[in-house]
């Protein structure tokens, strides 16, 4: 039989569909060879992944064994019939569910509510109740590191919105049948408004007005880990899913792949540099450019270096700017030529100062003229000359300190913080009696005053390049500009030759209204909020150019009457800039690490890194309720226990940031 397209009238098959073992979490590849190609079939009666569809393939074999009929690509979303090997019509209403459950898609509109009316709970095809967006991960072992850096940035917006629409750029009209099909009676203008272009033949995608200046691959070129990641970040919100949690098995694979094994099942690791390495792979994965730096320093006294950065939406979402400046010093010998030009340069003087030994001071006057040939010099020229070579070597063999500072201005993607050490009394029980630091002072490593001793975080003293001893190593840090979402990694393991500590000390901060204006230095000086006068006063062009450089080009490209553009300034001016000037921050997300009460404590052998587990905790935002997550729980909390918890990494967000999607 040939293979053809017949109407979903003449299937017979489709009421053999048992969802309640459908499975779409895992990586398509076939149960029968382990095949992982582009051709996977799922057998919609038991679940089950198969290869091929042909004769002598494990599908076809399938079908004729167990008599399962129907069958869904798991790449395109078509559904056919086997043995008799037609495709069943896209239309059919009740495959639908189906469909949306496999590849779950959003519009624009449908992702500009997400945060404002989210708030209903749906159910899945076993009757639970779950709120889209705050479901729990399943743990693959040890991989509660990797939930949690996931539920942390499945709710920064940016980052969200640009992966929740970055199908739709190479997705065709199926999905939106089959989202109008089930959503018949609900809004008829959800359309999807993502746009594509072409520009020498490569197309452009901007997922909204925000990141319309983001330029990136199409969505088949993206890396499987931004692919794995875009997917499960769809699952997550979706409120089409057959079961109520998401497994990131996909994820996980593409991590343990692209890592070569550095973050695998069954190995516990760090999600302060998990997340550091995720945000790079993202980046690159999305066609953003890799900042390639010069090895070569210049032996200035002060040398800027200012490098490039690539669009995406990871660094235009999280990239900042830090002047760091480093002050080397040196402890070194002089040399017989540094001590020669000395002695020309400083004359008497500066050999007097070298060498307080020589009394006669007339013995130090260098005489050029003076006749080096045998038998034309007495005794008292002899010794002159012999002393004066003891002059010089001895400045030669002098120790002498040199500081050498660089000035580089870079970028940030998180700024890694340095926890006050763990005190060294015990409590009555033996346990260490916890400390708490405010977040403020854990800030003042970027105050742009205080310096920070390189080599005693690196505990190693190192040989200068250029000859001599690094006796000392400090760093200043200045903060420049700060991005819309600033992510706080508190250091707090440390490895040394024998085991893995971890510094318990609690680090409190607030929740909304984190102030950290007096921590920016920008270039030219803090931007003033201009007056009511000062905006109507401004040309049509000037109006425009203030709404471009604070995010806000979709209005200004889209107005065209100048009452309505200067209307759109008034409102930005009294609500928005303010926030944004003052760089005030609320809190996103949080994870935290906890251990065992017993791990730490006198007399026991652990190590906190692989007997520990993290927490995520996020708000809602729509109700301002925050939850907490741990693998496949979801619970409620209140906002005064998360700031007294033993953070690791804090996301915030900046007050009067736009969102992707207005």
């Amino acid at each position: 039989m040939t293979s053809s397209t017949t109407s979903s009238s003449s299937c017979p098959y489709l009421d053999t569909i048992n969802r309640t073992l459908l499975d779409f979490d895992f990586e398509p590849s076939c149960s029968i060879t382990l095949e992982s190609s582009p051709h996977i079939y799922g057998c919609l009666i038991c679940g089950k992944f198969f290869r091929g569809k042909g004769r002598q393939t494990p599908a076809y074999t399938h079908s004729v064994t167990e008599g399962h009929c129907v069958y869904v690509h798991l790449t395109k979303g078509t559904f056919w019939c086997l043995p008799d090997d037609y495709e069943i019509d896209k239309m059919e209403p009740s495959l639908q569910d189906i469909r949306l459950a496999l590849h779950p898609t959003f519009t624009t509109n449908q992702v500009r509510e997400l945060d404002a009316q989210n708030t209903e709970l749906v159910r899945d095809l076993f009757g639970r109740r779950y709120l889209p967006g705050y479901v729990g991960l399943n743990n693959l072992n040890k991989t509660d590191y990797l939930n949690c850096v996931v539920q942390a940035l499945a709710h920064v917006r940016p980052l969200r919105d640009f992966f929740l629409l970055a199908p739709n750029t190479c997705q065709d009209d199926d999905n939106d049948v089959a989202r109008r099909m089930m959503l018949s009676n609900g809004d008829g203008n959800d359309v999807a408004t993502a746009a594509t272009g072409s520009t020498n033949g490569k197309r452009k995608m901007t997922s909204s007005s925000t990141l319309s200046s983001t330029t990136t691959i199409p969505y088949e070129q993206f890396s499987p880990i931004a692919k794995c990641f875009s997917l499960l970040l769809r699952n997550m919100w979706s409120p089409n899913r057959f079961k109520s949690n998401v497994d990131p098995h996909m994820l996980v694979q593409a991590v343990s792949v692209a890592s070569n094994k550095r973050y695998h099942v069954g190995q516990q690791a760090e999600a302060g540099e998990f997340l550091s390495w995720l945000l790079h792979q993202l980046h690159v994965g999305v066609g953003g450019a890799i900042v390639q730096r010069s090895s070569k320093k210049k032996k200035t006294k002060k040398n800027k270096k200012k490098s490039r950065s690539g669009g995406s939406i990871i660094h235009e979402t999280f990239m900042g700017h830090v002047e760091m400046t480093t002050v080397v010093t040196r402890r070194k010998r002089r040399g017989e030529k540094a001590a020669l030009t000395m002695l020309n340069e400083g004359g008497r003087d500066a050999a007097a100062t070298a060498s307080s030994t020589i009394n006669d001071t007339a013995l130090l006057d260098y005489d050029d003229d003076d006749d080096d040939r045998a038998g034309s010099d007495d005794e008292e020229t002899i010794e002159r000359k012999r002393q004066k070579r003891e002059i010089l070597k001895s400045l030669a063999d002098e120790t002498i300190v040199e500081e050498e500072e660089t000035v580089t201005e870079t970028q940030f993607l998180q700024l890694t913080l340095d926890i006050p050490e763990k005190p060294l009394f015990k409590d009555d029980d033996g346990g260490l009696v916890i400390p708490q630091e405010p977040l403020v002072n854990v800030l003042r490593k970027f105050d742009g005053v205080s310096f920070s001793d390189v080599l005693a975080m690196h505990q190693q003293t190192t040989e200068s390049n250029e000859g001599g001893t690094i006796v000392s190593k400090k760093r200043r840090y200045k903060l420049k500009t700060l991005p819309n979402y600033l992510i706080l990694h508190l250091s707090r393991f440390k490895r040394n030759g024998f085991f893995v500590e971890k510094n318990p000390t609690i680090v409190m901060f607030p929740v909304k209204n984190f102030d950290l204006s007096s921590y920016v230095f920008p270039e030219g000086g803090r931007r003033e909020v201009p007056t009511e006068d000062q905006v109507r006063a401004m040309s049509t062009k000037e109006l425009k150019k203030l709404l471009v450089d604070y995010g806000h080009g979709d209005v200004a490209n889209n107005v065209i009457e100048k009452n309505e553009l200067l209307q759109h300034c008034l409102d930005f001016v009294s609500t928005s800039l303010p926030d944004l000037l003052a760089d005030k921050y609320d809190l996103v997300a949080n994870i935290t690490h906890d251990i065992p009460a017993e791990v730490g404590r006198e007399g026991t052998k652990h190590n906190p890194l692989e007997e520990g587990s993290y927490r995520c905790h996020v708000q809602h935002k729509a109700t301002g309720q925050w939850y907490e997550m741990q693998d496949l729980e979801v619970r409620e909390t209140m906002p005064q226990l998360i700031g007294v918890s033993e953070s690791y990494i804090l996301i915030f967000e900046r007050k009067g940031a736009v969102s992707s999607t207005t």
